[in-house]
């Protein structure tokens, strides 16, 4: 699926302002912004920063992933170190599903990974509206990225 599919795909999912910026119309009934999380695998990590764009300019405020430990940086270069921070990063993301008022998984071509198939399951024990930016069945299977490449 190519960039562009996927963004026609989350535009889609929400509704254009007269300005142009996309609006939350619920948000208005809240008395403050709707708090939506953005979930998914950090191989789509510049898909996981344009949702964050699109939501914030639909008036959202976004909780996202901080840390794409696929990309090398010093506080995680020992696998020690890696797995620590990965636990402490699991724990901090399902604080985020708590605060927020809905869950966005951010699925290029339906791919699901364990971690994100674990953040859904735990979303929807909480009761969260959850949206995808792409088709995925009611199911939470993993998925292959087939063609996709990581990021």
């Amino acid at each position: 699926m190519s960039a562009r599919e996927f963004w026609k795909t989350v535009r889609r999912l929400t509704a254009s302002g007269s300005d142009g910026y996309v609006r939350d119309q619920e948000a208005e009934r809240l008395q403050r912004p709707k708090i939506v999380v953005l979930c998914g695998s950090t191989r789509y990590w510049q898909e996981l920063a344009e949702a964050n764009l699109y939501e914030t300019a639909a008036g959202r405020i976004v909780l996202a992933p901080g840390c794409n430990l696929k990309q090398p940086h010093p506080l995680w270069a020992a696998p020690a170190q890696a797995d620590r921070l990965k636990q402490v990063l699991d724990a901090l993301h399902r604080q985020k599903i708590d605060l927020a008022d809905e869950v966005l998984i951010v699925n290029p071509g339906g791919y699901i990974g364990d971690s994100t198939r674990n953040e859904i399951e735990y979303a929807r024990r909480l009761g969260k509206p959850i949206r995808y930016t792409h088709p995925a069945g009611e199911d939470t299977t993993v998925r292959d990225p087939g063609s996709e490449s990581p990021q």
